[in-house]
């Protein structure tokens, strides 16, 4: 496993960092769905860190929904990971947990606090895109919530889709170190691997809107390439280990969803 830098043990409590160093770390998630999950795992890709996907393993969604309900705070859904015997859950707090302690942001205190910020505010935008296929009910089917889908999805194609990304793109003309490339300080950080997560996932569910919506977003999608070249983030998503995007999980490409005034 890559060991934290000198500089990472100084942002953690000496006990936390202590009791975890050495452990490897089990992400719970699904099997079947990139999902959630998917945020965490370009993190430990990226961080080169010693991981399994447990939900992959044989007997693994059983595994999953073992954990959950376990330990003294048991988490309410995945995913979770599991670092020596803490586990812990949310999807952005794991990400913040792991890029802090694998060097993956800046080391200043301001840094950190506005990388949490922009990794939740992609988790708001997530949670929106569920909601355009599942806008009455999560526990109904998408069939049943067809008429209430369309509307919910045209609100968000023109004007939470902009809204968000355009935040982005304010967000990297807006660094001064960074010219124009990075989200924080002069070098990559890990909430541009949620930003990448989300234009992708975005990209599968309304390619047409998406289409539409990047010439206004140079700097958004100029990241999401400059992220795909990564070197490890290009091999995860070559290999078995990535899944792919599909109408199980979060990011769904209905066409009737989709913007209908853009053709292919």
């Amino acid at each position: 496993m890559r060991i934290p830098r000198a500089q990472d043990a100084r942002r953690f409590p000496s006990r936390e960092v202590t009791a975890m160093s050495d452990a490897r770390f089990e992400l719970y998630y699904w099997p079947g769905i990139p999902g959630r999950g998917e945020f965490v795992r370009l993190v430990l890709e990226e961080a080169g860190a010693d991981w399994v996907d447990v939900g992959l393993q044989p007997g693994g969604g059983k595994a999953v929904s073992d954990m959950l309900g376990k330990g003294p705070v048991p988490a309410y859904a995945p995913p979770m990971l599991k670092v020596g015997d803490v586990v812990f859950s949310q999807a952005a707090n794991i990400c913040a947990y792991l890029g802090e302690r694998f060097g993956l942001v800046p080391s200043d205190e301001a840094s950190r606090l506005h990388a949490r910020q922009f990794q939740l505010t992609v988790a708001d935008v997530v949670a929106e895109a569920h909601d355009t296929h599942h806008p009455i009910a999560v526990m109904k089917y998408y069939d049943e919530q067809k008429d209430a889908a369309k509307q919910r999805a045209e609100d968000f194609r023109t004007q939470r889709i902009p809204k968000f990304l355009g935040y982005f793109e304010r967000v990297l003309k807006a660094n001064p170190q960074g010219g124009g490339k990075y989200l924080l300080g002069s070098d990559f950080s890990y909430p541009e691997l949620a930003l990448f997560q989300l234009v992708d996932g975005l990209r599968y569910a309304f390619p047409n809107a998406m289409r539409r919506i990047a010439s206004e977003v140079p700097g958004v999608m100029a990241l999401h390439q400059r992220i795909r070249e990564r070197p490890r983030i290009a091999a995860y998503k070559q290999s078995p280990r990535a899944q792919p995007f599909n109408e199980k999980g979060i990011f769904r490409h209905y066409p009737e969803l989709d913007d209908p005034n853009v053709t292919k």
